[in-house]
């Protein structure tokens, strides 16, 4: 029997533990105090980078770089010093990828056929061994679609089969107060069979859907807002956007993206119409939350920030984010440390 005052929990597919830091600062936010305290005693993930953010940040964590796939639900628990049915919660985000709208160019993705979706499996193993008093899953809202029913369906088949009654439901952050425009499934079940009920939408505005107001709702949170007091120097180099498209993503309008150079809008007619992804030359608008944050960006890949800056030449380009504006994006506390460089900090981060 765990004897330990925290409240242990399990996290899974950690990254930079950003849901690892929600758990336990979410745990803490009761207002008289009354409230358990939740501690992440265990994290694992394959990526040891990662984890190494993690550890500068939760140094009461102990890690397990390891794959899931190979690693024994008793050598978690051990490592945390627990036994079968101490963890409060299991908590954790297996891989997106398989899932995600921008892989579906891969016939393997679009036909659910990525073999990495068995780390779904694997979340219900290790819940199923552990017996955690509840878990809460994350997961793209493309987990839903038709195109992965069938393990979506397995998923909640697994979860249901051993008491747990998940529940699930497609959140969007900006109605929580993030000023992201991000879409995330979330999947939730408790050990006692009882419904988890979701929380109320606190935030309202427009979205990429939703062009109504709520005025009984706290507006979103903008970009322009969450950059605010974050002073900067000189522009590096690295972030400015040039070359190829350099001109062009100059030239897009706060908000816009590459559609914006095509013959329907106001730029160059240099592209077809829906000929590219989305986030393809987007810019940010300083009026609204920020599209979701994409986790290996390609060079042309947004959102960029909404104002210009000048290259070596002195022409004006558009710039890439900087460290600490997505992480406020991503509302991670400002004294957040990455073990590395951004490329971390979107590949462990995002």
């Amino acid at each position: 029997m765990f004897t330990d005052d925290r409240c242990p929990v399990i996290s899974l597919f950690s990254g930079a533990g950003g849901l690892d830091l929600a758990t336990e600062r979410g745990s803490a936010a009761s207002e008289d105090g009354s409230g358990q305290t939740l501690r992440v005693l265990v994290a694992t993930d394959y990526d040891a980078l990662a984890l190494e953010t993690l550890s500068l940040n939760m140094p009461h964590t102990k890690t397990l770089c390891a794959d899931i796939r190979e690693t024994p639900t008793r050598s978690l628990l051990e490592l945390g010093g627990m036994s079968q049915g101490d963890p409060v919660l299991v908590v954790g985000g297996p891989p997106c990828t398989p899932f995600s709208k921008s892989g579906f160019w891969l016939k393997e993705k679009r036909e659910s056929r990525d073999p990495n979706a068995s780390l779904l499996d694997e979340y219900a193993r290790v819940v199923r061994e552990a017996r955690p008093e509840a878990f809460i899953l994350e997961n793209v809202q493309a987990l839903t679609y038709r195109t992965h029913k069938r393990q979506f369906d397995r998923l909640i088949t697994q979860l249901r089969a051993i008491g747990y009654n998940p529940q699930w439901q497609v959140l969007l952050a900006a109605e929580h107060g993030v000023p992201q425009l991000r879409r995330r499934t979330f999947i939730v079940g408790r050990r006692d069979g009882e419904p988890f009920v979701f929380p109320s939408i606190t935030h309202s505005g427009v979205s990429e859907r939703d062009r109504v107001f709520d005025p009984t709702k706290l507006p979103f949170v903008t970009s322009a807002e969450a950059f605010e007091d974050i002073t900067w120097n000189s522009p590096e180099p690295s972030e400015i956007v040039d070359g190829t498209y350099g001109e062009l993503a100059a030239e897009v309008p706060p908000g816009q993206n590459y559609l914006w150079h095509t013959s329907r809008y106001g730029g160059r007619n240099e592209f077809e119409w829906r000929s590219r992804y989305w986030t393809f030359l987007l810019r940010l608008d300083p009026d609204r939350p920020a599209t979701t944050l994409q986790a290996q960006p390609g060079p042309w890949v947004g959102p960029f920030h909404w104002e210009n800056v000048p290259n070596p030449d002195g022409d004006l380009r558009a710039r890439r984010l900087r460290v600490p504006e997505m992480l406020r994006l991503m509302t991670f506390p400002d004294g957040f440390k990455l073990a590395a460089d951004v490329t971390c900090c979107c590949r462990c981060c995002g």
